[in-house]
């Protein structure tokens, strides 16, 4: 695969709590060619400068510059139909979960199609949560000792930088067929940031008819969450869905 389609995969690190990780991580992206380093909500401002950033970049000062720094994880997704959040800890809600073997599959067939990827790596102490995983496609695991999953964080970016090279190189002839998509259909899909947005709009309206108590939710958000996740909306589902919801609230 054309090395110009690597452009398209946003690594996204949120709420990053060690400046010398964020170098780490550039270091890791242009070893393996990628360059696209995101910086949701770092626990210090302007991370990607600091010193032990810097240092532990160790050439790849470039991709440093380069990076976005922001405090909004939304932005970060919008636009991208395929987004995948890192994590060892099953979740009773949320995403669907995927291996990173399948996982590559598809980003590979969602570069084929030029369209947005965005790989997700939470905090070093908890990892990401329910609310970041919120605004992913799938939640993905890397293969490691069941006894002991735990990956520092740039040595989980590396992993998965290497392989991820190694599978977009290679023919990947219909090894992960049950996972591959057609190009029209992955242009249809909708971005995590408009299904969030459509959710909220949803609690609005189910709060306007009643039927959502909002000082006692229980979990019917995020069942509704994990079913539109398994769902894999398209985009004029989201109309659709949204047109309901403005229906809810004129009910008011």
């Amino acid at each position: 695969m054309n090395t110009e389609n690597f452009d398209l995969l946003r690594w996204v690190l949120v709420e990053t709590s060690h400046p010398g990780n964020v170098g780490s991580a550039a270091r890791a992206l242009k070893t393996m060619g990628f360059k696209n380093l995101r910086l949701i909500n770092p626990k210090m401002k302007d991370i990607a400068k600091e010193a032990e950033a810097t240092a532990l970049a160790s050439g790849a000062i470039d991709i440093l510059e380069a990076s976005q720094e922001s405090e909004s994880l939304r932005k970060a997704v919008e636009g991208c139909p395929l987004v995948l959040g890192f994590t060892s800890r099953d979740r009773e809600f949320g995403p669907p979960a995927v291996d990173w073997i399948s996982a590559r599959g598809m980003i590979q067939e969602a570069l084929a199609a030029n369209q947005q990827v965005a790989l997700l790596y939470g905090p070093e102490r908890t990892g990401l949560d329910n609310e970041h995983l919120a605004l992913c496609t799938h939640r993905v695991w890397l293969d490691a000792n069941p006894a002991y999953p735990s990956l520092n964080l740039a040595q989980a970016m590396m992993v998965c930088a290497y392989t991820l090279r190694e599978s977009l190189q290679s023919s990947f002839e219909g090894s992960n067929s049950k996972f591959m998509l057609n190009r029209e259909d992955l242009a249809d899909f909708a971005d995590p940031a408009a299904i969030a947005a459509m959710l909220e709009h949803w609690r609005e309206g189910l709060e306007a008819i009643g039927y959502l108590d909002p000082n006692n939710p229980k979990k019917l958000m995020p069942r509704l969450q994990a079913l539109f996740a398994r769902s894999r909306l398209h985009k004029e589902e989201i109309d659709l869905l949204r047109g309901i919801a403005k229906q809810m609230l004129l009910r008011k």
